[in-house]
């Protein structure tokens, strides 16, 4: 079981019903119905949509044990974390770093945007820059997140002769084989395509130290499980693994158990949903355009960067061309989209070059798009815990977002 636990998770508020949606029902309508169904059998209550934003106050600041500056890593790296303006660290950082550091296996249980990924990738940086021939295996649900991993690794990286692979389907396999050949200290990937490269015996995994299995709830709720343990049979016995989850629940604790020995456990999840979200719903009138509803939110200055969730590739393809259409600069990313595909649109919106990205829930888990403004779920999630990380698209750090959902 776990040794040592730090923080506590908090409690969520379901917020009012209906508090002030866009289009509220007409006088007299049904107004008593308080779940809708998903498109998947399963029904939400609605009132969990609804909820006022509660903005992090200065009683509410988190006091570190530690600044950077303080941890146990090479010269370098303490360099190359200060020029990226990095000096206190976030809690989950605060409190992760040492035990990775001393080589502890760790459950990391905190909300999306809390600065997780450098909360590991810093101690194992200095794992690998100060151990004879160490290599770090991070497995991740999609690769976007491997992608975003990557760019972590490179800018804490800086000159340092340390070198990544990026392992992912819908990308050539053979550049994949080439980059392994060639010798990488970290390789960040996803389950299929790295058993994949595993049975081609392009990766051998016994000569890996540490494993990070990142959003490992997610990679769980899209199927992974099989893959998740071919690969962790492989590793070597005496391997330091470290596991991050924005939940902790029964199929999570089964993980644990199977995959880490007498792990810390460090908390710093405050509650279901980002505090500092306003959640609200958009409720559409009998006979109600849903279109041009959100066509006339999305002209509305504060509207300026927003994230629109869809149910379906192909609705979502076909909701930001109708947007593009209606004069509004839109970009798509889903699954049928070719990875350089998906990255452009990503980039375009990241850079403020479009003002809207319309996604399926593959964008829902943990990228970093700064300044979200908005956060529009055009179709009801499949279940209310994708629903909790497509809203944590906004509202990162000490920042207050908005999250809307359509409600026929």
């Amino acid at each position: 079981m776990f040794r040592k636990s730090y923080g506590q998770s908090g409690g969520s508020g379901s917020g009012r019903f209906a508090r002030g949606g866009f289009n509220r029902p007409r006088r007299g309508g049904n107004t008593n119905v308080r779940s809708r169904k998903t498109g998947f059998g399963q029904s939400i209550d609605v009132a969990r949509f609804t909820k006022s934003a509660q903005p992090i106050t200065p009683t509410e600041a988190y006091s570190p044990t530690y600044q950077f500056a303080d941890f146990p890593i090479h010269e370098q790296l303490k360099k190359n974390i200060s020029a990226k303006g990095f000096i206190t660290p976030t809690p989950i950082q605060d409190q992760t770093i040492m035990p990775v550091l001393e080589k502890t296996d760790v459950v990391g249980i905190a909300n999306t945007g809390t600065g997780k990924t450098a909360a590991f990738l810093i101690p194992l940086l200095n794992k690998v820059m100060t151990g004879s021939q160490e290599k770090v295996l991070i497995v991740v649900p999609t690769r976007e997140l491997a992608l975003q991993i990557n760019e972590e690794f490179l800018n804490f990286r800086g000159s340092l002769h340390l070198y990544s692979a990026c392992c992912f389907g819908g990308s050539s396999i053979g550049q994949q084989i080439s980059s392994l050949r060639r010798g990488a200290h970290f390789v960040i990937g996803t389950p299929g395509r790295l058993k994949d490269l595993i049975e081609r015996r392009a990766l051998r995994l016994d000569t890996f130290g540490t494993i990070v299995l990142d959003e490992a709830d997610r990679m769980l709720d899209m199927g992974f499980v099989k893959d998740m343990r071919f690969i962790m049979a492989g590793m070597a016995p005496n391997r330091q693994t470290l596991l991050f989850s924005a939940t902790l629940n029964s199929e999570i604790g089964g993980l644990v158990k199977e995959f880490l020995r007498e792990p810390v456990t460090i908390s710093v999840k405050k509650g279901e949903t980002a505090c500092n979200v306003d959640q609200d719903v958009v409720r559409l009138k009998k006979g109600e355009d849903k279109i041009e509803v959100l066509h006339q939110m999305l002209k509305k200055p504060e509207f300026n960067k927003v994230l629109i969730f869809g149910r379906t590739k192909f609705g979502v393809e076909r909701l930001s061309e109708t947007l593009m259409a209606r004069g509004f600069k839109a970009e798509a990313i889903h699954g049928n989209k070719n990875q350089s595909k998906r990255q452009r649109a990503l980039n375009q919106f990241k850079d403020n070059r479009s003002q809207i990205l319309v996604a399926t829930d593959v964008a829902a888990r943990g990228l970093d798009i700064p300044d979200v403004s908005h956060v529009i779920n055009y179709d009801l999630p499949a279940t209310y815990d994708d629903y909790v990380h497509r809203i944590g698209r906004t509202g990162r750090g000490d920042k207050t977002g908005k999250a809307l959902t359509f409600i026929s």
